[in-house]
């Protein structure tokens, strides 16, 4: 389950203060489908970099799973990122200069799999989005 409570961002100082995000409650739990929608510079690309571990929030707790998240170092967030959120982009996050099998391949390793594993995982995922024969495709490809 996701909670965030009294969440709030902000960016800059003085005159240059650009508030985010102010004061939002946000429930998630387990399982639900949600989407986040409003007009532009409302804060729904600020929000999604908190609940992502992306960015920190400037006053606000969050908790992922019991955890709260807000006070975890950088290394911790990462650790978290990896093992226990998944996250989808409005805009895919490849690195462009990798293959598909490649893309795929590092946060794999990243994570202590085997080569014999990262390669297998590759190749189920690849065949699971229907892109099995693209595997030495780079992105712009």
């Amino acid at each position: 389950m996701i909670v965030g409570s009294n969440l709030s961002k902000i960016y800059g100082k003085g005159s240059a203060e650009v508030r985010a995000l102010d004061g939002v409650d946000i429930r998630i739990q387990k399982g639900e489908f949600v989407g986040i929608t409003g007009a532009s510079g409302s804060g729904k690309s600020t929000l999604l970099h908190l609940l992502g571990l992306l960015d920190r929030p400037t006053t606000g707790s969050l908790v992922i799973d019991g955890v709260e998240v807000a006070s975890l170092s950088e290394r911790q967030r990462t650790l978290f990122r990896l093992n226990r959120l998944g996250y989808v982009f409005q805009d895919y996050a490849l690195v462009p200069e990798l293959t598909a099998e490649e893309n795929i391949y590092l946060p794999s390793k990243v994570r202590g799999m085997t080569a014999k594993e990262c390669t297998r995982v590759c190749r189920d995922i690849l065949s699971l989005v229907g892109l099995r024969d693209r595997v030495s495709f780079v992105p712009g490809e």
